[in-house]
């Protein structure tokens, strides 16, 4: 697949909700996954398949509830895209929150090779 074809297909993965198939379909296995500075305990940068997995997993368990959850149509520059995601969720111990962030995507031999995430963190 080139760029545009796994920006796409993320895009409907997310939007349906399949995270994990996302991860499986699309993502080589020496991925990397970065997030800002001051990111929760646990949702720090990720390096390889099973340690972005493992973050996923901590996500997942840290919501309570989904509300809202929305993604753009992706952005795209030869071999990155991009894509705004929108989450409205009620967190354990954190209650309802609504994040935004945009999402930056590297695709190097029609896999996602890095993914860097920017919002407020803290």
């Amino acid at each position: 697949m080139n760029t545009e074809q796994v920006a796409q297909r993320l895009v409907e993965l997310c939007r349906k909700g399949e995270f994990d198939q996302a991860q499986n379909e699309l993502y080589a296995d020496d991925a990397a996954s970065i997030e800002p500075k001051g990111a929760a305990e646990g949702m720090g940068d990720a390096y390889g398949m099973d340690a972005i997995r493992e973050k996923g997993r901590k996500f997942a368990e840290s919501i309570e509830a989904y509300h809202g959850f929305s993604v753009s149509e992706p952005l795209i520059a030869e071999n990155w895209f991009s894509v705004t995601m929108g989450m409205d969720v009620t967190m354990k111990g954190m209650g309802r929150i609504d994040m935004n962030e945009i999402c930056v995507y590297r695709v190097k031999d029609g896999k996602i090779v890095h993914e860097q995430f920017f919002y407020d963190a803290g």
